[in-house]
Order: structure tokens, then sequence, then C-alpha cells
């Protein structure tokens, strides 16, 4: 039913993950403002066809910057429930997306202010905002999760699936990509383990596929999705693996075996930049993902009008994922449909804050 319905709009348009960092201090709760803001953005036909939420952790130890909703509380499932009520009120569809950072955080962040954890313990560079104030710390070093603990981490991912049924969501998606923890496994560039969970491709896609089996458990299949990032694999810097092409290939046959709904593919980071090698990767992840014996193959990622059209057309992929236009935007999908203008975004007013460059964008109507 789900597959049927995207196939059968003319513009299967959704919202990509947007971290903005206004959850509410102490404990890193969703609030009324989230429900508005999503709900802007959830119209049946102006807005997303499915609403992908903010990353979400899993765990305490998976927050990496400051302010972002968690799914590990009581408290957090009653503010996503707002959340999940005022999409659904006018008729849109929502999925929370399941993250844990691992080694892309600070130890002010981390319980008892404790080293992040990773496959590695290798630190992988870069700054994360800390506070309200938006001060950025470099990250700290990580310590490797000993192959006992990894069960545990799998586990929080089932229980924050569980969690994301109880908040009303229609299904989640597992945050695999951007060089966050799973990612941190899957890469031979960066998963340095001897033990099961690292050396081979096996070894290091274990740790993904035992995430998804156990959400893919507790929620179903037709609930599942997975996001990846096929990008970034230079082979001097800090998210490098040695064959792309074979560890996203068979990554993603491995996730269609389980009959996932969807695979989220981010292709780039930039308008109009594809890395070398990108489009053998992104029609070999197309093959496991082919939108009608399999799930459905969600492309996101330097998207603009055209390009997602012809993506469409060509039966490239199944759906497109916007993400920065969807902030100024609420009605981007109409904005798309119609040819109409889009308002520019605000890059200061991303992160932290409150109404202002959240929910305080107008409708195209409005403009005239």
């Amino acid at each position: 039913m789900f597959k049927s319905a995207i196939h059968e709009d003319s513009w299967p348009i959704w919202m990509a993950p947007l971290t903005r960092s206004r959850a509410s201090q102490p404990g890193n709760l969703p609030t009324e403002l989230h429900a508005e803001y999503y709900a802007q953005r959830a119209h049946p036909e102006n807005g997303a066809v499915v609403i992908l939420s903010e990353a979400t952790p899993v765990t305490p130890a998976g927050h990496g910057y400051f302010a972002t909703p968690g799914i590990h509380t009581p408290e957090q499932v009653t503010g996503w429930k707002k959340v999940t009520q005022a999409v659904h009120a006018v008729g849109g569809k929502i999925f929370c997306q399941l993250w844990h950072v691992g080694r892309v955080s600070h130890v002010s962040l981390q319980p008892e202010g404790q080293p992040p954890v990773s496959a590695t313990a290798v630190n992988g560079g870069g700054k994360t905002y800390i506070d309200a104030d938006g001060t950025r710390k470099a990250v700290s070093d990580p310590r490797a999760l000993l192959e006992s603990e990894i069960p545990a981490v799998v586990e929080e991912f089932r229980l924050a699936a569980a969690r994301c049924m109880e908040a009303g969501f229609d299904g989640v998606e597992i945050h695999g990509a951007n060089g966050y923890l799973l990612e941190q496994f899957l890469r031979s560039g960066i998963n340095d383990r001897t033990d099961g969970y690292g050396g081979s491709l096996d070894g290091r896609m274990r740790f993904s596929l035992e995430v998804a089996e156990a959400v893919v458990r507790e929620v179903g299949s037709d609930r599942t999705g997975y996001r990846i990032s096929p990008i970034g694999g230079e082979a001097d810097g800090q998210r490098h693996d040695h064959n792309m092409l074979e560890t996203y290939g068979t990554l993603a046959d491995r996730l269609a075996e389980m009959k996932i709904a969807f695979i989220d593919v981010v292709e780039s980071f930039s308008v109009g930049v594809r890395e070398e090698g990108l489009d053998r990767i992104c029609a070999r992840i197309r093959e496991a993902f082919d939108g009608k014996e399999r799930g459905l193959y969600v492309a996101g990622g330097g998207y603009t009008r055209e390009t997602a059209r012809e993506a469409l057309d060509s039966g490239k992929c199944d759906a497109v994922m916007f993400g920065r236009d969807f902030i100024s935007n609420p009605d981007l999908r109409r904005r798309l449909r119609e040819d109409l203008p889009l308002t520019p975004w605000d890059r200061k007013s991303f992160y932290l804050g409150g109404a202002e460059g959240l929910t305080d964008w107008p409708l195209a109507e409005e403009k005239e």
C-alpha cells in the first residue's frame, strides 16, 4: 500500500531529515514548535509525500550536537506524540530517523562526560556545537566499543523503534550515513577492528545488519527504511572505503532481502556536484531496490526541480528527497509541481534559536 501510493503520485517528493537543534532543555524534548514545523510541511497536496524527522538519538550516548530531540525517554515520546498527531491531523506521513552519532561527539554531550563510542579509537576530526550559544569544539577522542557491548547498542535501536510506534510515527528510518556510528563500522577506512565486527565486508556490515534486523522484528519491514551515503570515499579522507561499489552494493542486497520499505541514498552534499563513479554505485543499488519486487529507491542530495523530474522520468528512482528547500518552502511540492519560484533559505537560522527561520516561512500564495 505504501509503495503503490508513492508510485501513483506524479511528484513523489519527500522531506529529508534536517537537524534544527531546537529541542527543549533539559531533556532534549520535542515541543509544540516541532509539531507546528512538521505539520506545515505535511500538507497532502502541497507538502511532502513522506517526512523524515530530524535525526533522533536512540540513546543518551548517541547525541553529538546540542539540543537534538531524542527518543530514549518517556518524556521524549510524549513530545513526539504532539508532532505525529499534528502531522496526521493534516493528512501527512512521518517516519522517525533513528540516530547514533558514534565518534562525532564531545564529552560534554556524553553521559557522565565519558568518551564517545565508535568502531574505532581514532578521532574522525571536525567540530560540533555544544551549547545554546553555538560554541563549537573539536570532537573528542572516541573509544572503540567492546565486542561484548555491541548487542546492547543494537537493543537500544530496537527499543527506540518501539518508542517510535508508541509515539505514533508511521515508521522509522535507520541512519546509516554521513559518517555516523553505523557507517563507522561499515567503511574499511574507518573500521580497524580485528574481532567479529571488523575485517571482511561481512564483518563490517554485521552491526548495520543486526540493527536493521532488530528494527524490522520490532516494527515490521514495511515500516522500516535505511539511509546510506555512498560518497566521500577519497583515499586520504576520514571516510574512505577501499571498494565503495562492493560495500554499498552488497549492503543494499542484504537490506533488500529483509524487504524493507525503502533505501534513502544521499547522492551529494552540494547542488550539481556528483562524485566520480557515483552513477555506477547508484545503478547497482537500484538493482537491489527496484521499486517493484523490492523496496523503493529514494534519491536525495543536490537535486533541483529539473534534475528531480529527470530522475523520476528515467526510472532512476521512485521518489526524490529535498532538504534545505523544505526549510524555506513548506509547500515545496506544490512549487515544484507548478514551477513556482522558491524562497531562498537562510543558513543563519538552520540551527538553534526559536520560531524565527523555522515556522515563519510564507506559502507561495502569501507572497503574491
